[in-house]
């Protein structure tokens, strides 16, 4: 089985622009992100692709794998799958540019699913860690994620789900930004148009749930932090120190 990661990497964030060549332990947040994935040796290949020149003539000379998209896209999902459609590979793992502290176990656990998976009853994977704490559960920049009996993705969102109406106990779990695909899944997904709930909520797997698809979660416990607004930058930095 071939398996490769590609990092989208879109230069002009909404919530905090430019933040893919922000300093993060002296180097920019997409090297570190592209440093620490190819660290894990799980990828026969790891491809960069972004629409920023900034981007692209900074890495180039350091990675021969970086790839120009010219085109606009929705997600960071349609923007590797527009060079991913041309690849001869069997699992796409779509690690985002702000998950500069993507570990090789979790990693692991993902691509597992698919070797481990002799029927190819997944076509999508994706990493979910349980939250403890309050401001992540309410921060709608955390998207949260909910789960059948056979940790199957049944919704996500920003807010706090489920709704926890009688006060007991309960588990909230944050979707963490790390995708594995089938190619013929991704392939599927780039030529599928952007659905309602996916532009209400703008979280692109909704996409895949709403066309009738299964994501199977898979929960690790190593506490990531994606990179979404200058609070997760000064986080990440603390770590660097």
């Amino acid at each position: 089985m071939k398996i490769i990661a590609m990092i989208p990497a879109r230069y002009d964030s909404k919530r905090l622009p430019g933040k893919l060549m922000m300093d993060l332990g002296g180097i920019p947040i997409i090297l570190s992100t592209l440093n620490n994935t190819i660290k894990t040796n799980l990828f026969e290949k790891v491809y960069v692709v972004t629409d920023s020149k900034v981007i692209y003539d900074f890495l180039k000379p350091l990675h021969n794998d970086i790839l120009f998209s010219k085109k606009e896209h929705f997600s960071g999902s349609d923007r590797i799958a527009e060079f991913a459609k041309d690849l001869e590979v069997d699992v796409i793992v779509n690690v985002q540019g702000d998950e500069p502290l993507v570990d090789e176990k979790s990693l692991n656990k993902l691509i597992n699913i698919f070797l481990n998976d002799s029927d190819k009853e997944v076509d999508l994977c994706s990493l979910m860690e349980e939250i403890d704490d309050e401001k992540t559960l309410n921060d709608p920049n955390s998207v949260k994620v909910i789960t059948d009996s056979n940790d199957f993705a049944l919704y996500f969102s920003r807010n706090p789900i489920p709704y926890n109406r009688t006060k007991e106990s309960i588990k909230y779990y944050k979707h963490i930004g790390v995708y594995g695909f089938r190619k013929n899944a991704l392939i599927e997904f780039y030529n599928s148009r952007p659905t309602r709930l996916e532009m209400i909520e703008q979280l692109e797997q909704l996409r895949y749930l709403e066309k009738g698809k299964k994501i199977k979660m898979v929960q690790t416990d190593f506490k990531t932090i994606g990179i979404d607004t200058m609070d997760d930058l000064l986080k990440a930095r603390k770590l660097f120190e």
